[in-house]
């Protein structure tokens, strides 16, 4: 089956049990670990993904995170600092990232996808070990308690993969350690963040690790100490950092080199393990995206890649003077179509997080004379055009048990054995909100997946 099948399915049984939102939703708003992180709440239904789907989509992604690695290679001879200047890194966030450089790419990725008409289509891939959401399985297994979805998966052989499980064996596959191995893991934030909002979930993140048994710890990365050879949290000797700081912390202040220099200056010296390497977050860029989807450099992917990329991206080039080829082959002035076209772009900072930065042109609030202006300010800076996604909408039932028709971005991880589980972020489509994220107001969700294709329906 497909997810349109499934979630048709679905909602009808729902409407045959008379369920609502609230019922729905179960125990998700009594998990400390979940209501620290999503204040906003939870959908009332998890998103439903089919098998062949699930592999299509997972075979396009490693494809994509091919052709998306070899980029430093086609395009800078291999140069990494190159391709992080052009990525729109400053010059403290390149040192650092060269500095950590892993011996291979981390495999730990959400890829950040809508569905439009066509299938899915990539808004950006996260690739780092601070990505948000890999809390999925807890919401998918309180979401199962209910009857109605219980008895569905059990019918439609529908299941969940535990993304913080997978996350382990990727950390310690990467960093060496026997899967039946229990090192020193310090769970280590920026120390603002962690102060000033994160400590507390990333204290309920460790005790969900430690329930798993992983010898978890959270921290902020100016709480180690450094003797004796190792790094040391309190009486501990840590023995992998699983890094939840990141390369854009370093903007914070002038003074940031500094509180980061110590662990990067550890791991290099073999001192601890850092998971994973800040150089992970270089390919996550917009620009790789614009660099990928430029015609310009076709020529350097083989067919395969080729077709991956005319499914996944949408069309996206930097924000430079000149002209630019269209989908259609025509060729424009960039910034002049930019301007009579604003409904149809999305203006965005190359290295961001959280969906900081971004300008949405067909955002009803956004005048002409205002776009004008952000492009004007953004033109040869670390800015991206990208074609606008026309997502196909979700209907979740709601508390009078009628159907909405909501916005969704799908959060699919994939990390050292494949696929890795999804969440989901939604916003109810009359709210009009543009970037879909928790910090604008986005409910929070996974998904149930095909297992095996099905043999009843």
């Amino acid at each position: 089956m497909d997810r349109s099948t499934l979630t048709e399915l679905y909602l009808a049984q729902v409407r045959a049990h008379g369920a609502v939102a609230s019922e729905l939703i179960g125990r998700q708003s009594e998990i400390e670990l979940l209501t620290r992180n999503y204040r906003t709440g939870f959908l009332s239904r998890p998103l439903f993904l089919g098998h062949q789907e699930r592999e299509q989509l997972t075979a396009d992604l490693a494809v994509f995170r091919g052709a998306l690695l070899s980029l430093p290679d086609k395009l800078f001879d291999g140069d990494l600092g190159a391709f992080a200047r052009a990525a729109g890194m400053a010059e403290v966030q390149v040192d650092a990232m060269l500095r950590s450089r892993g011996n291979s790419l981390t495999r730990m990725t959400r890829s950040d996808l809508c569905v439009d008409e066509s299938g899915f289509r990539l808004l950006e891939a996260n690739m780092s070990s601070a990505l948000g959401g890999m809390d999925n399985a807890v919401m998918a297994r309180a979401l199962l308690e209910h009857p109605v979805l219980a008895d569905f998966a059990e019918q439609h052989n529908l299941g969940v993969l535990d993304s913080m499980g997978e996350l382990v064996r990727t950390m310690y596959a990467e960093t060496g350690f026997a899967p039946d191995a229990t090192p020193v893991v310090a769970m280590a934030d920026w120390p603002s963040s962690y102060l000033n909002s994160f400590g507390p979930y990333l204290e309920e993140y460790c005790a969900h690790l430690q329930a798993m048994g992983v010898d978890a710890h959270p921290c902020h990365i100016g709480q180690f100490e450094y003797r004796d050879g190792r790094v040391w949290l309190g009486e501990r000797a840590v023995d992998i950092i699983l890094r939840i700081f990141i390369n854009e912390d370093l903007l914070e202040s002038p003074e940031a080199a500094a509180v980061m220099d110590p662990v990067l200056n550890a791991a290099a010296a073999g001192q601890v393990h850092l998971f994973a390497p800040l150089d992970a977050e270089l390919f996550a860029s917009k620009a790789a995206l614009a660099m990928l989807s430029d015609e310009r450099n076709r020529h350097l992917f083989s067919p395969e890649e080729l077709a991956v990329l005319d499914r996944l991206l949408p069309w996206t080039r930097m924000l430079r003077p000149g002209s630019v080829t269209l989908e259609d082959g025509s060729r424009v002035d960039l910034l002049q179509y930019a301007l009579t076209h604003q409904e149809e772009l999305a203006l965005k900072p190359t290295v961001s997080s959280g969906g900081s930065g971004i300008v949405l042109g067909w955002d009803a609030a956004l005048t002409p004379q205002q776009w004008h202006e952000q492009l004007t300010a953004a033109l040869d800076g670390p800015y991206v055009l990208q074609r606008r996604i026309r997502p196909v909408t979700e209907l979740f039932p709601d508390e009078n048990g009628e159907l909405q028709p909501w916005l969704i971005v799908w959060g699919v991880f994939t990390m050292a054995n494949g696929f890795a589980g999804v969440m989901a972020r939604g916003t109810l489509l009359e709210d009009g909100v543009g970037v879909v994220n928790i910090a604008n107001g986005a409910l929070a969700g996974t998904a149930l997946y095909e297992l095996a294709p099905a043999t009843r329906s």
